[in-house]
């Protein structure tokens, strides 16, 4: 998706074998251009930088998400957020990238090690509405902002659940943009998560955080992802220190009812692990699901709890264990357009 780039060789130090800067060198984290990705990317640099006593420079990529005015459903969904990092790290031109981990395809290339899942953010979606309105208090034909098929598909089930009748209008743009709409009184409300806000330091812009039993996040919502070289092994083990494993196994599971959901990120899915603790003793992890259609008419929600996992393959098991459950409830016919 991404313009095609000629290859051209790594900057490294004179002296340094290609690719692998020497060890007083400036490491090379790919950001997008976006002011949230900026700011998480800021918040992995000054972390980076402790572990390995070395300086991190942010080199700004710009995706196909981020020039493309179409809505996400229409341009592919998952990846296009991701492809021009990526390919900045295969040509050696970064040394690592932050992404939003739901903006991640659940496929992992084999050239590129997941280095580090760091301690995640609230998972929460919340809502910006005008006069600082709850989402119960929105007045009748409320005009709601969002982009993603996940959100409307269970403010619209909740609206209709509980006697309410809003307009889930679709959006896209940064946060500012968005939060604009309410602003100028063209939108009623937009829904946003709760990170995001977080990390730009625009929490008070919040009027309502909305309940994980109203709205279920997306997978891997709130959490980021550090990528690097798979074969760059010092790095991959610096990077690792950052990585929080309760926040990796949850995203893991998550991430797997997603794959075996085939869907992409213009499905309505929605998914969240957390984990049950028993005073301060961790005994169990609970992972739920959801998908519906758009209009909120018919939702699978389904949920599935079981020990921690300890290993990557019993996350991904759990993952998979809960989507087939959803897909013998009908979830496949729920989920339109499959992602190829």
């Amino acid at each position: 998706m991404s313009e095609p780039r000629e290859p051209r060789a790594p900057q490294g130090q004179a002296g340094a074998p290609q690719g692998r800067p020497d060890e007083k060198a400036a490491l090379r984290l790919g950001t997008r251009r976006s002011k949230l990705a900026m700011a998480q990317s800021g918040l992995v640099a000054q972390a980076v930088s402790q572990v390995t006593g070395r300086p991190v420079e942010l080199v700004e990529i710009t995706t196909y998400g981020d020039t493309s005015r179409e809505h996400l459903a229409q341009i592919g969904g998952t990846g296009v957020f991701v492809t021009a990092l990526r390919e900045a790290l295969l040509l050696g031109e970064i040394d690592f990238a932050v992404h939003s981990l739901k903006d991640l395809p659940t496929g992992q290339p084999d050239e590129l090690a997941l280095a580090a899942v760091p301690l995640r953010e609230d998972p929460r979606d919340v809502l910006v509405a005008r006069d600082g309105l709850r989402f119960e208090e929105l007045p009748d034909g409320a005009r709601v902002g969002t982009g993603s098929p996940r959100r409307m598909a269970q403010l619209n089930a909740y609206a209709r659940n509980h006697g309410m009748t809003i307009e889930t209008v679709p959006v896209r743009g940064n946060v500012d943009t968005r939060i604009g709409y309410v602003r100028s009184g063209e939108l009623d409300a937009v829904v946003l998560a709760a990170a995001g806000l977080g990390r730009l330091g625009r929490t008070e812009d919040v009027t309502d955080f909305l309940s994980v039993d109203t709205v279920l996040p997306a997978p891997g919502q709130g959490a980021l992802a550090i990528e690097c070289a798979a074969d760059n092994a010092d790095l991959v083990a610096a990077l690792g220190e950052l990585d929080d494993p309760f926040t990796r196994a949850a995203v893991t599971a998550e991430r797997s009812l997603l794959a075996a959901l085939e869907a992409g990120c213009s499905a309505p899915v929605g998914a969240l692990a957390d984990l049950l603790a028993d005073g301060q003793i961790v005994k169990e992890m609970r992972l739920r699901g959801v998908v519906g259609t758009t209009d909120g008419t018919t939702l699978v929600q389904l949920s599935t709890t079981g020990p921690v996992p300890e290993t990557h393959d019993q996350a991904m098991a759990l993952g998979r264990e809960l989507a087939a459950e959803m897909l013998a409830k009908g979830a496949a016919g729920l989920m339109g357009e499959r992602a190829h």
